[in-house]
């Protein structure tokens, strides 16, 4: 099982990680309501590198890119969730909007993204580039979202 992580240790497993020559690949998400598109997506990214570093949204973060009714799975349950996946390795939140900050400390081998982000566009690109490494996109399982979970439920509760 993965570990979840304050900040405030990250610089000290990036020290070990890299001491010990590993492959980090860092990505970031909400990961609310946890499914399969999840699961295939982050174990895409963990196959591109050694240790895969999670940077997940806090509750308050999530509100003010989502709105207020969301998230529908608590922080402390959804990095739980995130952390017992074979495949993660890490889980770190982060209160902002973005992850840059955490992306600063971590200065991952490997910076993943969903396809629907341009490769320009995706935070951290400055700082892991800057250090050697690069930047990949993983397409997504068609279908397979949150936001289509939220709609099923609501529309199968008006029938």
């Amino acid at each position: 099982m993965g570990e979840v992580v304050v900040h405030a240790d990250v610089l000290k497993i990036r020290a070990r990680l890299k001491h010990e020559g590993k492959k980090i690949v860092f990505t970031n998400g909400v990961f609310d309501i946890v499914h399969r598109g999840h699961v295939e997506y982050l174990t895409k990214a963990k196959a591109l590198g050694d240790v895969l570093f999670v940077g997940m949204n806090t509750d308050a973060s999530v509100q003010r890119l989502k709105g207020p009714q969301r998230p529908v799975v608590p922080q402390d349950d959804r990095a739980f969730v995130l952390a017992a996946l074979r495949v993660v390795d890490y889980v770190c939140l982060f209160d902002e909007d973005t992850p840059y900050n955490l992306i600063k400390a971590v200065v991952p081998d490997v910076l993943v993204k969903g396809s629907d982000w341009a490769i320009d566009s995706i935070v951290g690109k400055d700082i892991v580039e800057a250090a050697g490494g690069k930047v990949q996109t993983i397409d997504y399982v068609p279908n397979r979202s949150t936001t289509n979970i939220i709609q099923k439920i609501a529309t199968s509760g008006k029938q």
